[in-house]
């Protein structure tokens, strides 16, 4: 599946400013949040909320710059964890909000500490129910079982779709029918499905409807359903009053809270990447551009899913332009990022400025062949740039003994 560039132009915050007015003096490469982007998300997700009284969480799988957790907390109303630690981050950084935690199978010797962190723990299989339901549930904990209504909305790799054949994400009715017992229903105060990817929401109006043909028995009985991430809502062509009516459909027809655990969705367009040019050279008429940044390292996404982010002043295709493949400087040979065109040729040292470089990367790089980190800046509402950290060698080091 390849990951979609949203219409809005993920610049617009630079207000008409370069990337080397603002960011020229930066060490590269090295990311750089916009707050003014993120309190624009979240004010979109604030009135979602509001016209529906459904509840957001942010999904710190996607973001978990602890930094915007105080500014996020003011709109949303807690975190989604997939485990231990990000449950912990969620409850030291956001401690108002409420922590939902999800985790295809947990462990016996981290399960108490997790408790004490979690509000919400929500199980993927019968067997993880029954195995830790009572003593969540007698520990206070809200219990929930997610779902999978085997209803595939997506298009592409089946590696991002957890409705694919096979999947291990999620409890079909099939599964329910043979293992679910009253007892292990009564622990029961909530049901989750989480099938979406970067999607609109149509593909949500597809997925109730099949969790509803599947489950909808069962849903009266419940206090809340979760429906999950995955849902682009703060994308301009997002259908929002789509999304809202979904929502208010469950709450009357179920009598359910609803929540919601986007994470892109936080932090869309509200992040760069400042690179360098360290070299230009030539191969069979190619012009490769090499960076001081990693596709591999810095911005894995666009190796995995696969996808091309997009680039300040420049295009994927344009007749009549300059052409260079942009890659990285490790010794993997697929480190590219693409091709992109320009109206003037590039120079070394040139700074470049990826956009939507928030989500999916600074909780994702690695320092492969030994490279640096990035370091972390905040562009804050007055156009004051603030460091927020920094890495180097010891980093890369003390993760290896």
């Amino acid at each position: 599946m390849s990951r979609k560039i949203d219409t809005r132009p993920p610049f617009e915050s630079l207000n008409g400013k370069s990337p080397s007015q603002l960011f020229g003096k930066l060490k590269t490469p090295c990311y750089i949040i916009d707050e003014s982007a993120l309190i624009r998300n979240c004010e979109i997700l604030a009135s979602v909320m509001k016209n529906t009284g459904c509840k957001i969480l942010l999904a710190q799988k996607a973001f978990s710059n602890f930094e915007f957790y105080p500014l996020i907390s003011e709109y949303l109303s807690g975190t989604e964890a997939s485990g231990l630690f990000e449950a912990r981050l969620g409850k030291e950084e956001m401690p108002k909000g409420e922590v939902h935690v999800f985790c295809a199978a947990y462990r016996d010797d981290e399960f108490d500490e997790l408790l004490s962190y979690a509000d919400h723990i929500v199980f993927n299989s019968i067997r993880q129910l029954e195995k830790f339901g009572v003593k969540a549930k007698s520990s206070g904990k809200s219990i929930g079982l997610r779902i999978n209504p085997e209803c595939s909305t997506q298009e592409g790799h089946e590696i991002y779709d957890p409705c694919a054949s096979g999947s291990r994400l999620g409890t079909t009715r099939e599964e329910w029918d043979k293992n679910i017992t009253s007892e292990l229903l009564q622990l029961l105060d909530g049901l989750h499905f989480h099938t979406l990817c970067e999607q609109n929401s149509d593909a949500l109006e597809t997925t109730l409807q099949a969790a509803e043909d599947k489950f909808g028995d069962i849903m009266p009985k419940m206090k809340w359903l979760n429906i999950g991430g995955g849902h682009h809502i703060t994308r301009r062509d997002y259908d929002i009053a789509k999304l809202e009516k979904c929502i208010l459909y469950a709450e009357n027809k179920w009598g359910v809270q609803v929540y919601i655990e986007p994470g892109e969705a936080v932090a869309l367009n509200a992040g760069y990447l400042a690179t360098r040019v360290l070299d230009i050279i030539r191969n069979n008429g190619v012009k490769i551009a090499v960076l001081d940044s990693s596709a591999a390292c810095h911005m894995p996404d666009v190796i995995e899913m696969p996808y091309m982010p997009p680039l300040y002043n420049a295009e994927h295709e344009k007749p009549d332009a300059y052409v260079y493949r942009l890659a990285g400087p490790t010794c993997l040979s697929g480190d590219i990022i693409g091709d992109y065109s320009f109206d003037e040729p590039l120079s070394e040292n040139e700074l470049l400025l990826f956009g939507d470089m928030a989500i999916y990367t600074t909780c994702k790089n690695n320092t492969f062949n030994g490279m640096p980190l990035p370091d972390i800046y905040k562009l804050s509402l007055n156009g004051e740039l603030i460091k927020l950290t920094d890495f180097g060698y010891k980093d890369f080091k003390n993760r290896l003994g």
